[in-house]
């Protein structure tokens, strides 16, 4: 059987010593309580922050109003800022970040509920972001999108 992408993500920042952090919105801190549910994760995991709120986007992941008001909370140019931001912030080798609507509500036309970005960075190195429309209840979209963003990072860790 295949470890759990959390086990594989560690294993693959302990072989480089480095580290990682994370910025959530949608999926309220899931990443990094699966990432901390590995023992000995202390030696990786740096920190995180949910970021529900627009102000906390702006103010501690530092992503612009600009983008907030042009292409909103839920888009790619969020997602890639947020994982710039978490990587300045907690001064992390990698991080990822995701912004999403996990429903029931909220959702609209152009945006509908299970839309969710995610993006993932190596510091130095240009962010990754991927779009996905996850089908069911909030639980399956916030579990869907932890467990690709943790694909994302480790698949970029795999490659670095």
């Amino acid at each position: 059987m295949e470890a759990r992408l959390e086990f594989q993500v560690g294993e693959a920042l302990k072989a480089r010593g480095w580290t990682i952090s994370a910025a959530e919105s949608c999926t309220g801190g899931l990443v990094m309580h699966r990432l901390t549910d590995i023992p000995g994760s202390s030696a990786y995991v740096i920190g995180g922050v949910v970021s529900y709120a627009n102000a906390v986007k702006r103010d501690l992941l530092k992503v612009k109003q600009e983008t907030l008001d042009t292409q909103g909370a839920v888009s790619a140019e969020t997602a890639q800022q947020m994982v710039i931001g978490a990587l300045n912030l907690f001064g992390t080798d990698a991080a990822v970040a995701i912004t999403g609507i996990a429903g029931p509500g909220g959702g609209t036309p152009a945006k509908p509920v299970g839309l969710t970005y995610i993006a993932a960075a190596l510091k130095g190195a240009p962010p990754v972001v991927e779009r996905h429309v996850w089908s069911g209840d909030r639980e399956a979209v916030k579990a869907a999108s932890a467990e690709a963003a943790l694909r994302l990072i480790l698949s970029l860790l795999q490659t670095a």
